[in-house]
């Protein structure tokens, strides 16, 4: 996974929990170009899960994940 990606835009959805860090993220790319890549931490549990499979079901590209204590971190390339 490419580490050296730098993010367009970062969303901070700490403290949020489901479905707020996937609504907040489909928005956030909506606003955003074909190809940036937006960075979006969360410490929802089901945030993992629920990135990987709205990335899926969208066609975006899920770049990397990290985690880092209770805190996750995507990014995600916006890809139409």
């Amino acid at each position: 996974m490419p580490s050296d990606v730098k993010p367009s835009r970062t969303l901070d959805c700490v403290g949020l929990y489901c479905p707020e860090p996937i609504f907040q993220t489909r928005l956030e790319l909506d606003k955003m170009a074909v190809g940036e890549v937006l960075e979006m931490i969360a410490d929802d549990p089901a945030a993992e899960e629920d990135i990987k499979s709205f990335a899926k079901r969208t066609g975006h590209e899920l770049l990397e994940l990290s985690k880092k204590g209770n805190v996750l971190r995507f990014l995600i390339r916006k890809t139409k």
